[in-house]
C-alpha cells in the first residue's frame, strides 16, 4: 500500500499482520479520488477540504487527503491492534502537523460530538461486520457536522445491505472486487 498522488506521492504505508484490520486497497482509493475529482455529482473537493476519517485504520484514505492538500484531517479509531501503525505512518510524514487522531468510539454520538469542524468529506469505514450504520449517520447528521456541499463516502462489502436513515440520500454506488463505495448525501 502506498500513497498515490500529491506531496507525499509514492510513500508506502505500513500495513496491520492483524487479518480483523481491512485496509483500503489502493484501486479502491484511487477510483475514489477520481470520482471525486471528476464527476459532476460532487462540488466538495474544494481548495483544503477539511475531513473526517472514522474507522481509520492505518489511515490510509487520510493519508491520501493530507497529500492531496486537505487543510485538516480527523481520524477517529479505536482498535488497538492498528492505532500505533496509524500513529507511525501519521509520523512518518514528517512536514505535516494538520490532523488529530481521536482514539474514542465512533458510535458514541460524544465522540463526533465533540468535534469542533463541519466537513467536506467524511470518510466511514467500518468493519465489514458491523450493521449499525445507521446509528453514526444519524449522529453525523444530529452533530451537523457536513459542509452543505459535503459528502459521506461509506465502503462496505459489495454484498452489504446497509440500511439508511430515511432522509440520505444516495448519490453514487460504485463496486470494486469485494469493496462498495456509497457516497451519500443528506
Amino acid at each position: 500500500m502506498r500513497i498515490i498522488s500529491g506531496e507525499f506521492k509514492g510513500k508506502k504505508l505500513l500495513e496491520p499482520k492483524d487479518l480483523n484490520t481491512r485496509p483500503l486497497k489502493d484501486l479502491t482509493k484511487e477510483s475514489i479520488f477520481n470520482i471525486l475529482n471528476h464527476s459532476n455529482k460532487f462540488k466538495i473537493l474544494t481548495n483544503r477540504p477539511i475531513i473526517l476519517d472514522i474507522f481509520s485504520g492505518i489511515g490510509s484514505f487520510g493519508l491520501e487527503c493530507l497529500s492531496r492538500g486537505a487543510d485538516r484531517v480527523i481520524f477517529i479509531e479505536n482498535y488497538k491492534q492498528v492505532l500505533s501503525i496509524l500513529k507511525k505512518n501519521l509520523s512518518n510524514l514528517k512536514s505535516i502537523d494538520n490532523y488529530s487522531v481521536i482514539e474514542k468510539d465512533a458510535y458514541d454520538r460524544k465522540t463526533i460530538g465533540k468535534l469542533n469542524y463541519r466537513f467536506d468529506v467524511i470518510f466511514l469505514d467500518p468493519p465489514y461486520k458491523d450493521k449499525n450504520i445507521d446509528t453514526i449517520l444519524k449522529n453525523i447528521e444530529t452533530e451537523k457536522l457536513l459542509n452543505e456541499n459535503g459528502i459521506i463516502i461509506l465502503h462496505r462489502h459489495k454484498n452489504s445491505n446497509d440500511m439508511f436513515p430515511s432522509n440520505f440520500k444516495i448519490i453514487e454506488e460504485k463496486t470494486y472486487g469485494i469493496s462498495k463505495i456509497i457516497f451519500l448525501k443528506y
